[in-house]
């Protein structure tokens, strides 16, 4: 079942706690679709006015936020074991490759690499984790935690949210121009096929031979 499908079945309620979790599990490591969930919910509150976007794109913020801290207090306790131990369970996400490729970035980058990350579906899933590994200081990782955290998620959210709208309006214009369309054609047609029938009835006419009257 496609992610908007299932959601279209949770209570528009509890979409938002859906929205948070999910981006909070994958922001402090897990490897989940958080990206598709939001832009599948952003999408559903364009369609329906039962999900407000202002509180979707707000729970989404605080879900990203929460689990890249936890994630961090994680990653700072659990140090390069903890990272062994996800390559081993999730060996496509939490490869050595990936690891040394992400850490390459954090050690160039620092505090953007944890803000950047956030628009980055691989460093999504590392930002917290790692940052705690490399002892990363809290609050420099908090401020580019919180402000990739609402760019992101509100960002997303919001694009989502207004491209939806607009898509939606321009259909409801093509759908009405398509009927004034399809009413012009249908009687272009008619006023075509007509006077083509008059031009060949005239025609056939002017090439019947003239009746010769009979002597009496």
């Amino acid at each position: 079942m496609h992610v908007q499908e299932w959601l279209d079945t949770v209570p528009a309620a509890l979409v938002y706690v859906v929205v948070g979790l999910v981006i909070g599990l994958e922001s402090l490591g897990i490897p989940l679709p958080g990206e598709i969930v939001l832009v599948s919910a952003a999408l559903m509150s364009s369609q329906h006015g039962g999900i407000n976007p202002v509180v979707l794109g707000a729970c989404a913020s605080l879900g990203a936020v929460v689990g890249d801290s936890i994630g961090y207090a994680i990653g700072r306790k659990g140090g390069r074991p903890l990272l062994a131990w996800l390559g081993k369970k999730f060996p496509r996400h939490f490869s050595e490759g990936h690891v040394a490729t992400a850490e390459r970035s954090f050690t160039k980058w620092g505090m953007w690499a944890v803000f950047f990350g956030r628009f980055v579906a691989l460093l999504r899933i590392f930002a917290g984790p790692l940052a705690g590994v490399l002892h990363m200081p809290y609050w420099k990782f908090l401020i580019a935690n919180v402000l990739g955290g609402v760019i992101w998620a509100g960002g997303t959210t919001a694009v989502i949210y207004y491209l939806g709208v607009v898509a939606e309006s321009w259909l409801k214009q093509f759908s009405y121009l398509g009927l004034v369309a399809a009413v012009v054609i249908g009687l272009a047609s008619m006023l075509i096929v007509k006077r083509k029938a008059k031009k060949s009835n005239a025609e056939r006419e002017a090439a019947e031979p003239e009746s010769v009257p009979t002597a009496d």
